[in-house]
């Protein structure tokens, strides 16, 4: 009877295994089963069988916000409907594919917005997903199956296209099951469906340098300089507002693309470290040329309009509180400024003094001894390579001090003595290297 027991039980584990098997589908079908190229053909009809792909009274759906196009970067809210009026559990599986490789070629990035929904890898692991197998899905969790709803569900979730319009068109695909909810694996409709989407780019919506919108960031000058701080004016020249952080600075390397924007001068990246609609600061990228070179602002909808810009190997300039007073402090690190500059601490300001010594702040200088390596932080004093003259008030100022600090990119600091004959009031501050003020 033992031996009998054993075999009976030996005979039916097979038919033990697929309902076990169907539970774990509940919790979320395998990667690659959405009908795509390069998935499963035959979608979920593998596993619920005993009608064919698409046999049933039913459909599944993409439903789209902006149609059949899609913005560069921006995020689309996606929902997925499931109908099928006999049917009473529900369950889908969705990717995002380039057309240029439809097969592998991930298309953006997809996002679960709710416990009904999931995002896998096609290792079945989570994001993000390995550079030798970048396809992302996203399908139904075990609460999303609604089971007992009858007709039909909707799923929803966000998906962010590729960042640029290069990526050219996409396909979504998805396989729905619409299920009995018996627990068996036949009785259930298998639906696919797929749409193409192309990226839509409105020329208002590209960035567009402004006339004379490149300048140094210091003096304003509408000439440039390697190395040196210079900022872009213009519109639509990002989507977001912040300045580069911590986190976009890596072992000391500056960032050459903050959020989705980049730009180049010459061709060569510039180091971006702020960014907003009408504005982005960048440091210029190290270069031996000189005359006009084009400087272009790259986003998530494309390239701006190329404008031509004067580079040459110095363009000094000293940083300023509002164009026309100089971002000076005194030895104790307190502002200068005639009083009531600013009204109150920690920024009230002080007039300097005859025969102090005051400390200055500018950029595009140039070269320093040791040389600093472009596109990093400053690692440890640079002195200036080329002595610098100053003059305050029309009067020889010694400067005790000329060069690159460190813990910063691109900033120069001078520590200059104030003439004892300078007179009172507001002086002009003159500097003059190689012959260039």
């Amino acid at each position: 009877m033992n031996r009998l027991i054993a075999v009976l039980a030996a005979a039916s584990s097979p038919m033990l295994v697929l309902p076990i098997a169907l539970l774990a589908y509940s919790e979320g079908p395998p990667p690659r089963v959405t009908g795509a190229p390069g998935d499963d053909p035959a979608a979920c009809t593998q596993c619920h069988f005993g009608t064919r792909l698409n046999g049933g009274a039913g459909k599944v759906a993409i439903l789209l916000p902006g149609g059949q196009t899609y913005t560069p970067g921006v995020k689309q809210h996606i929902q997925i409907s499931i109908s099928d009026p006999a049917q009473r559990r529900w369950g889908f599986e969705f990717t995002a594919r380039l057309n240029s490789d439809l097969a592998n070629g991930q298309a953006g990035d997809l996002t679960s917005t709710d416990s009904f929904t999931q995002t896998f890898c096609e290792t079945g692991s989570v994001k993000p997903c390995p550079s030798t197998a970048p396809v992302q899905f996203i399908s139904h969790t075990v609460a999303g199956t609604r089971l007992g709803t009858s007709n039909g569900v909707t799923f929803e979730f966000d998906w962010t296209p590729p960042t640029s319009a290069d990526a050219g068109p996409v396909t979504l695909y998805v396989a729905g099951n619409a299920a009995n909810g018996d627990g068996d694996l036949t009785g259930d409709h298998i639906y696919t469906s797929s749409v193409q989407l192309t990226p839509a780019v409105s020329q208002t919506s590209l960035p567009q340098i402004s006339s004379n919108g490149v300048v140094s960031a210091y003096s304003f000058s509408s000439t440039i300089a390697p190395n040196s701080w210079v900022t872009i004016f213009g519109t639509n020249l990002s989507t977001s507002n912040r300045t580069w952080t911590g986190n976009d600075i890596v072992n000391g390397n500056l960032p050459q693309k903050l959020d989705d924007v980049t730009v180049t001068i010459n061709g060569k990246s510039a180091y971006v470290e702020f960014i907003n609609p009408g504005q982005i600061n960048v440091l210029s990228p190290d270069d031996s040329s000189s005359g006009p070179v084009a400087v272009q602002v790259t986003n998530a909808a494309g390239q701006s309009n190329v404008f031509t810009a004067q580079l040459q190997p110095l363009s000094p300039g000293f940083f300023t509180f509002d164009g026309k007073y100089l971002a000076a402090t005194h030895a104790d690190n307190t502002s200068i400024g005639k009083p009531g500059l600013f009204a109150s601490a920690p920024n009230s300001t002080t007039p300097a003094k005859p025969g102090e010594v005051v400390v200055l702040y500018g950029s595009g200088f140039g070269a320093t001894n040791p040389v600093e390596p472009p596109g990093m932080l400053v690692s440890a004093i640079a002195n200036l390579s080329t002595d610098v003259q100053m003059t305050i008030g029309g009067i020889t100022a010694k400067v005790d001090f000329a060069g690159l600090i460190p813990g910063y990119a691109g900033l120069y600091q001078f520590n200059v003595e104030v003439p004892a004959a300078a007179p009172d009031g507001d002086q002009p501050v003159v500097a003059k290297i190689n012959g260039v003020a």
